[in-house]
């Protein structure tokens, strides 16, 4: 698939105090993505009694504060913001590119997960494109 990762490389003026260091290879991504869509997932029962419809195909919205989580940063609304937008602007791109793997809830969540550690500069546009690649091939992992 071509993944399309949009703008907003390295949030602007954003103190990149990471306290979890990022996994090494692309199956500790793997794994990690699966332990974060799993956290992410436990946000689903709360969707109905606040009056949401919110399912596993909508877990790719909580990519980018979940990022954050794991990599245990602070969460400003401003870099919140800023991941988010970018995010979902590389979702949507891809999505109306050739949207087949983001129908997946695990892919589209990774999708997210990575282009919002692709905004706050700690990957590379190369890398998250190689380690989509690779979770393509291998959903069962992740959930």
């Amino acid at each position: 698939m071509g993944w399309l990762i949009r703008c907003f490389n390295g949030i602007a003026n954003v103190e990149c105090r990471i306290m979890n260091p990022l996994p090494n290879s692309r199956e500790d991504w793997l794994q990690e993505i699966g332990r974060a869509f799993r956290d992410a997932s436990e946000a689903i029962p709360f969707g109905p009694p606040a009056g949401v419809a919110f399912g596993p195909s909508e877990l790719f919205h909580l990519g980018p504060v979940t990022a954050l989580k794991f990599r245990g940063m602070r969460r400003s609304r401003r870099v919140v913001s800023q991941m988010t937008e970018a995010a979902l602007a590389s979702f949507v791109a891809t999505t109306s590119e050739d949207g087949c793997a983001l129908r997946d809830p695990r892919i589209a969540f990774a999708f997210t997960y990575l282009t919002s550690h692709f905004a706050l500069g700690l990957l590379t546009e190369e890398r998250v494109i190689r380690l989509m690649d690779y979770i393509e091939g291998h959903p069962e992992a992740i959930g």
